[in-house]
């Protein structure tokens, strides 16, 4: 598989390192550029074709990388992260990631990272001649980024939540139900407490084992620990009641009742 790349790293000899190590392993695979920070990332992908993988450290000599996706859209890339900063991990992956790699990179580590992608990618192919055969091979990188995540065998397991300037995890089995209100999302705990997440609810629809959770409306998606009961209401709507008298109510429309009712009775 011919695949084109770029390296972002301001440590010259750690980006060569890189460099090497993937040649050694892909050498059919084109580097098209070596870069060393984050202006000069956005100017590149500004005025070129954007490779099929960008290896791209986090902590830049000008800042932190994720400002290159807050000035350009990056969609057409596969990204896999170094740091020796494990704390951006869950950030990272929630942009278009293959993989998160901890400097010193291992060699065995890289390519594990380099054959996710190359399953996801033939994943995704495959997938593109079964529907649409007339078409040609494009890859959708955030179709690949839940790809992966699918052939790791996983849905999200836990968030990682911070409180000023310290961290701790949350499993999801702890969550009764995540709300988004005023352009923020909330998933709120079996004891009542509330903790703010980055994710927009469509996004955790995607990450979250549809056997465990529900988009009940637009709103909320609720855990199937979290629901005391559910009631008929008006025009074939339902409305949930949810344990420890967490939420009032959670309707359900009608047109996703019959919906709901198959995912209780699973």
């Amino acid at each position: 598989m011919d695949v084109n790349f770029i390296i972002v790293e301001d440590e010259i000899h750690s980006g060569e390192m890189l460099r090497d190590m993937i040649a050694d392993y892909r050498p059919e695979w084109k580097l098209q550029a070596m870069l060393q920070s984050i202006s000069e990332t956005v100017d590149y992908l500004t005025n070129n074709e954007h490779p099929q993988i960008i290896f791209l450290d986090i902590e830049l000599a000008d800042g932190n990388c994720f400002s290159i996706f807050e000035q350009i859209e990056v969609k057409e890339s596969g990204i896999v992260f170094t740091t020796a900063y494990n704390e951006h991990a869950l950030k990272a992956f929630n942009l278009n990631s293959i993989d998160y790699l901890l400097k010193p990179i291992k060699q065995e580590e890289l390519e594990r990272a380099i054959g996710k992608f190359e399953m996801a990618v033939d994943f995704i192919l495959q997938q593109h001649e079964k529907e649409e055969t007339n078409k040609t091979n494009d890859i959708d990188y955030e179709e690949l980024a839940r790809s992966i995540a699918k052939t790791q065998g996983g849905y999200r397991k836990r968030f990682l939540i911070s409180k000023r300037e310290s961290f701790f995890k949350l499993g999801v089995e702890d969550v009764a139900y995540f709300y988004f209100d005023a352009r923020v999302t909330f998933a709120v705990t079996f004891d009542g407490r509330q903790h703010i997440l980055s994710q927009s609810l469509d996004k955790l629809e995607e990450e979250l084992d549809p056997e465990m959770f529900f988009r009940s409306n637009r709103q909320t998606i609720v855990n199937v620990e979290g629901i005391d009961k559910f009631e008929s209401y008006f025009s074939g709507k339902l409305v949930v009641k949810l344990v420890n008298n967490l939420n009032d109510k959670i309707m359900i429309s009608r047109a996703k009742a019959g919906a709901f009712k198959d995912w209780m009775n699973h």
